[in-house]
């Protein structure tokens, strides 16, 4: 039977955010509804409201969540009611050429609950941020958004993997290859910055240079694993990283900020045959200028890394675990926890940089 739960919803372009009534349907096949347990306040959200992915409107925003299995639809195998989950928002179909050749990481035909969730006044159809749609106390999700994890952990740091840190994790480990030994520099330090900082530092990186205009993000980097940090606004970056590593540059250079002149400065950072990994997410009027002779005569590799290039089911349950023993701080990502009603005030303290996560804890 259909349930009426609140969550909060983006109507118009730039208009704030409401909480309202939604109807989330019984779960048909290979699909489940989840019980929200907590959902980070992540950029992506914010561009939702802002109109920059697509128009879709009205959204029901929120995608960084964690919850409990409460029902599945026919078919399900995976998991069962009753089952601590991180949503994902890139359920693999293991069809496509990509699965079948071995590398799920890189699907091409990832997918969505087919229903719909609906405002309960109106009858509309939602659109759920990222398929997925958390900032409610109940969601409508394929059963492949949903990755088992340790019920030990907190729900609050737990929901966090499903986006943001996952994709910083992973664009270290899995895209940059970042092993024992190399240095590394991170260009812009928000949530998906600190975590490639906090993936290089559990790889064995000997150095991690982290980059920003903020002295209050390059702060927080430091206790993220960060050995040095770089003020671009007091000091050329480029210029910075290869004084700090010999006057070669970093054998990896991520840039979590997805603008072409941060890319510039990943791009000629980095030492002969090094690595630079575009993980930030650019606005597709960007343009991106580099001499082809360079592009030849540095060598290496240029890389875009895609969700942090994770498999849920592999990465989601060992990133759990290294947290429970200790050896990788999740928690240091949350500055605060909120309500639902208030998310409006959770994007503004994020436009101005105050807050590196905040979660809606239901």
């Amino acid at each position: 039977m259909a349930q009426e739960v609140r969550g909060v919803i983006a109507p118009g372009k730039d208009e704030p955010v409401r909480v309202e009534t939604i109807v989330v349907p019984d779960p048909g096949p290979g699909e489940a509804v989840v019980r929200v347990q907590a959902c980070g306040v992540c950029h992506t959200d914010l561009h939702y409201k802002q109109g920059g992915i697509t128009d879709e409107f009205p959204f029901l925003l929120g995608h960084e969540a964690a919850g409990v299995v409460e029902t599945v639809g026919d078919g399900v195998t995976d998991v069962a009611p009753g089952d601590f989950v991180i949503l994902n928002w890139r359920a693999v179909c293991g069809r496509c050429r990509a699965c079948l050749r071995g590398r799920p990481w890189y699907c091409f035909d990832t997918h969505n609950a087919e229903q719909k969730m609906t405002l309960a006044n109106t009858g509309q159809e939602l659109s759920p941020a990222l398929g997925i749609g958390a900032f409610a106390e109940k969601t409508l999700v394929a059963a492949g958004q949903c990755t088992k994890v340790d019920p030990a952990v907190s729900p609050a740091v737990a929901g966090l993997l499903g986006c943001g840190v996952m994709a910083g994790i992973g664009a270290a480990i899995n895209t940059g290859n970042v092993g024992r030994g190399d240095t590394v520099a991170v260009i812009g330090c928000g949530g998906v910055g600190d975590a490639a900082i906090a993936g290089s530092h559990l790889a064995g990186a000997a150095r991690i240079i982290a980059v920003d205009i903020d002295d209050r993000k390059l702060e927080t980097a430091r206790t993220m694993g960060a050995t040095h940090t770089v003020n671009s606004t007091k000091a050329d970056p480029v210029e910075a990283i290869r004084d700090l590593t010999g006057g070669f540059g970093a054998d990896v250079v991520i840039e979590a900020v997805g603008r072409p002149e941060t890319y510039q400065q990943a791009f000629y950072a980095r030492d002969l045959a090094g690595t630079v990994v575009l993980v930030g997410v650019p606005t597709p009027e960007m343009k991106l200028e580099l001499p082809l002779l360079d592009v030849f005569g540095r060598g290496g590799a240029l890389k875009s890394s895609w969700y942090g290039d994770c498999l849920p089911s592999r990465d989601f349950p060992m990133l759990i675990d290294l947290h429970l023993q200790g050896r990788l701080n999740l928690d240091a990502f949350v500055t605060e926890t909120i309500r639902i009603d208030e998310v409006e005030k959770a994007f503004e303290r994020m436009h101005h940089g105050d807050v590196l996560r905040s979660v809606v804890v239901l």
